[in-house]
């Protein structure tokens, strides 16, 4: 699906946003206010599902790639992700209360898909050099909550320069798993609405 998103005003990710989901938080403490990823929302609706593009360049905070800040949704929705360009790592954590139950990762490339399934916190990240585009379908009335992630300083691992690390803010982590990606969009979206 081609749209032209010169002519749309982003919503923009600054780094103020995000200072307290950071791995490395003494370079957190002395960069300037960087534009991090750009969000397009809201391009076209279809069945009371939305369509966004996000735009993530490649770039380093400190030691830690680049990333989303990571949200959970409130209420029984799901999402789905496809990479338009680049390369992308969604990490998934379920909880239950203040306990992770299960972790994983999915890298993705151009053309593939990752699910989130109701009740999974995510977040996403650019692992490469080049620009990550992505789009996904999210239920228009689906709202995130942030509170989780800013809490306990980002996601309960951070993907950096040495690799996966876990983040000591969490009590018993389970061992980060990886999943492979769909190849194309599931046909049947409902799962998406939250019913």
């Amino acid at each position: 699906m081609e749209i032209n998103l010169k002519s749309k005003k982003p919503d923009v990710r600054y780094l103020d946003d995000m200072r307290e989901v950071l791995y490395d938080r003494k370079w957190a403490k002395k960069a300037p206010n960087l534009e991090l990823y750009y969000m397009y929302r809201g391009l076209k609706k279809k069945d009371g599902l939305r369509y966004d593009v996000t735009i993530i360049p490649s770039q380093m905070l400190g030691k830690e790639f680049v990333k989303t800040k990571g949200h959970e949704h409130l209420g029984k929705f799901g999402e789905i992700y496809i990479v338009l360009e680049g390369t992308a790592i969604f990490l998934m954590q379920r909880r239950e209360g203040n306990k992770i139950k299960d972790v994983y990762a999915i890298r993705a490339s151009k053309g593939e898909v990752a699910v989130i399934p109701p009740y999974c916190g995510h977040l996403t990240i650019n692992p490469s050099k080049k620009t990550l585009k992505l789009a996904n379908w999210v239920a228009e009335k689906c709202q995130s909550r942030y509170d989780l992630f800013e809490k306990l300083g980002g996601a309960c691992y951070y993907f950096t320069k040495s690799g996966w690390l876990k983040n000591g803010n969490y009590k018993n982590v389970p061992k980060l798993r990886f999943e492979k990606p769909l190849k194309k969009i599931p046909k049947n979206l409902d799962f998406l609405k939250g019913e």
